[in-house]
């Protein structure tokens, strides 16, 4: 019954993933702004409503148990970049890897994923620094935490004034269907757009706070701790609208946008989540935490690397898989 109703779930996911898609899409076209902003920045933030949900629920309302309500804070706040940055990532590979093959060339907008890797490696870095930082030491985590922030909110300035030139360039967002409400007869106008935005961001919320729910009753059969639970199974289910969303965008060539959704959440999810992280909970390096820390930044820093140094291939992304398998090796064996 358990596995049915996770399946449930899963298929409202899929469906709702393809309504929020499809308005995004023509919400995008309708302001005339480039894919990146429409990815990194649209997408990218109203995807992550589930996994921000999960780690300050845990942190402001609790489960009773300070230490626990800590742990599953801290795992969800680093265990979703973790999985955006490695797991998601080598899922768009293997969407793709039968129609452009394992040299296949996989073309986002350069400098609009430079951009959005570069903030999450400062941004990040600082989050990593900040473990070793006693918690008694309030100013210097305070100060660490407000330069995170700062961070996000100078980003999203550089990208959207980046936007207007990608247009001119032919990086427009263009909607690839006509819109799904349009079919029911309704009118193609911006009031009609958010409300199918709305629709499909209701849906996926639902969808993945269910499944969330799902996984957490699955989780104590395999027996694992909190912390763990946090870090590697809730962000599974967190991360599938990201995942879903850039599935659907890559295998129509639409590589800027499903690019753009995973690398602008896992800047808004490496920046403000873990300001709250530093400044709120111990944020102790734990082997668990520090492992996925820096395997995040490995992971990220070598999409950097193949994106500046002969373009990114579809075998560049099972290499962020193969992190992902590593780590799940080094902290469950």
């Amino acid at each position: 019954m358990l596995f049915l109703e996770l399946l449930g779930y899963l298929i409202v996911i899929l469906v709702a993933a393809e309504v929020f898609v499809n308005a995004l899409e023509h919400l995008g076209e309708k302001l005339k702004i480039s894919e990146g902003v429409t990815g990194s920045l649209f997408a990218a933030v109203g995807t992550a409503m589930p996994e921000t949900l999960v780690p300050l629920l845990a942190i402001f309302a609790g489960t009773g148990n300070a230490q626990v309500s800590e742990e599953i804070g801290v795992g969800a706040i680093l265990g979703a970049p973790l999985m955006l940055s490695t797991l998601s990532v080598s899922l768009m590979a293997l969407a793709v890897l039968k129609r452009r093959g394992i040299q296949g060339h996989l073309t986002p907008e350069r400098s609009g994923l430079k951009r959005d890797l570069d903030f999450f490696l400062i941004a990040f870095s600082l989050a990593f620094v900040a473990m070793f930082i006693p918690h008694g030491e309030g100013w210097v985590r305070a100060a660490i935490a407000f330069s995170m922030v700062l961070i996000y909110f100078v980003y999203v300035m550089m990208t959207l004034r980046a936007s207007s030139k990608l247009v001119e360039e032919g990086h427009a967002t263009e909607a690839g269907s006509p819109m799904l409400l349009a079919r029911l007869g309704l009118p193609q106008n911006m009031l009609f757009i958010i409300v199918q935005l709305a629709m499909g961001l209701a849906l996926l919320v639902i969808g993945a706070k269910g499944f969330i729910h799902g996984v957490e009753a699955a989780a104590p059969i395999i027996g694992l701790s909190a912390l763990l639970l946090s870090l590697m199974i809730i962000p599974i289910a967190t991360e599938l609208p990201e995942k879903v969303n850039s599935i659907l965008w890559i295998r129509k060539h639409k590589d800027t946008l499903a690019f753009g959704n995973i690398t602008g959440a896992m800047v808004f999810q490496g920046t403000l989540l873990p300001a709250i992280g530093v400044s709120l909970t111990p944020w102790a390096p734990q082997k668990e935490v520090l492992l996925g820390v820096l395997v995040t930044l490995v992971a990220a820093f070598w999409l950097r690397w193949a994106t500046l140094n002969g373009g990114l291939r579809v075998w560049h992304l099972f290499i962020n898989g193969a992190l992902y398998v590593g780590y799940l090796t080094a902290v469950l064996i």
